[in-house]
């Protein structure tokens, strides 16, 4: 028996080279996002340039809000500053960090000197209001010229701090989304907190100074911008020279108005002492960790 076999055919390859067919996937790169800290630290640093816009009711209250939410800048940022990512970009840029502690060195000193004034005003404060009991003229008009000698000392703490800022973010740092976004909130955190600090020296020296208003302009960018803060602390303008005269003609009753607003201004400095001292404490802080990206 024959078996049948099928023919093969074979056709040639014409196209003897060709590589096989293969399914090619598209890749997609995503640009790199920012760590979440600092969209927290964005919204913390707008909602201070807000505060800061809405100076209508200039009060002890309005002023230590300010203070909290600074510290609260500050405390996201010295978080960002412990990220790996972080480090590694500002380790890279020496001489950038270099200046950003020399301005945190002065954010720190002024705050360090106005703890230290503040503590000098309570112990005033409290003597005063001794003088006023006893309707003592003479040791009341020291505690007047105190109040002057403190508003010069808040000019000056304003004046130390007028160079803060005045630099510009090293080109490598604008390179990739993540650097830029970094650049951006460290830039910003100084600039609220020069907001801040000479909303509190300024308020207080407008208050205490022997005019009734007064105005600091501040270049706080290369643009020129310029903050006025026009009008001092409201507890501290109630207590006024006018009010502090002639207690030798006053009655009891005038006296004891004149107490009130006393301990309500020192209820008021004692607010703002404890609220600076965590900016102060927060301050040191920040620079720590700023120190240790060029170190570690």
């Amino acid at each position: 028996m024959v078996g049948v076999f099928g023919r093969s055919l074979s056709f040639p390859n014409k196209h003897p080279n060709r590589p096989p067919m293969s399914h090619h996937i598209r890749s997609i790169s995503l640009p790199c996002r920012s760590h979440p800290l600092v969209s927290q630290i964005k919204d913390e640093i707008s909602e201070l340039k807000t505060w800061s816009t809405k100076p209508d009711n200039r009060t002890s209250s309005w002023l230590c809000d300010g203070l909290s939410r600074l510290k609260d800048v500050h405390d996201s940022l010295h978080e960002i500053l412990h990220l790996p990512q972080t480090q590694d970009s500002l380790r890279n840029q020496h001489e950038w960090v270099e200046t950003l502690l020399e301005d945190f060195l002065r954010f720190v000193d002024v705050f360090g000197i106005f703890q230290t004034s503040v503590m000098t005003l309570k112990e005033e404060q409290f003597a005063a209001k001794v003088a006023i009991r006893k309707k003592d003229d003479a040791k009341i008009a020291s505690y007047l010229k105190s109040r002057k000698r403190l508003a010069k000392e808040m000019l000056k703490l304003v004046s130390a701090i007028r160079c803060i800022g005045q630099y510009q973010v090293p080109p490598p740092m604008l390179a990739s989304v993540v650097d830029s976004d970094l650049a951006g909130v460290v830039t910003d955190a100084v600039r609220v907190t020069m907001l801040v600090t000479v909303a509190l020296f300024n308020g207080i020296s407008t208050a205490f100074a022997p005019r009734k208003s007064s105005w600091m302009g501040l270049r706080l960018s290369k643009k020129d911008n310029r903050v006025k803060f026009e009008e001092g602390i409201q507890e501290f303008q109630q207590v006024g020279v006018d009010s502090l005269w002639g207690f030798r003609k006053k009655g009891d009753e005038q006296v004891k108005v004149v107490l009130m607003k006393m301990q309500n201004l020192e209820d008021c400095i004692c607010e703002i002492e404890f609220a600076s001292e965590k900016v102060f404490r927060s301050l040191i802080t920040t620079r720590v960790s700023l120190l240790n990206t060029l170190t570690q």
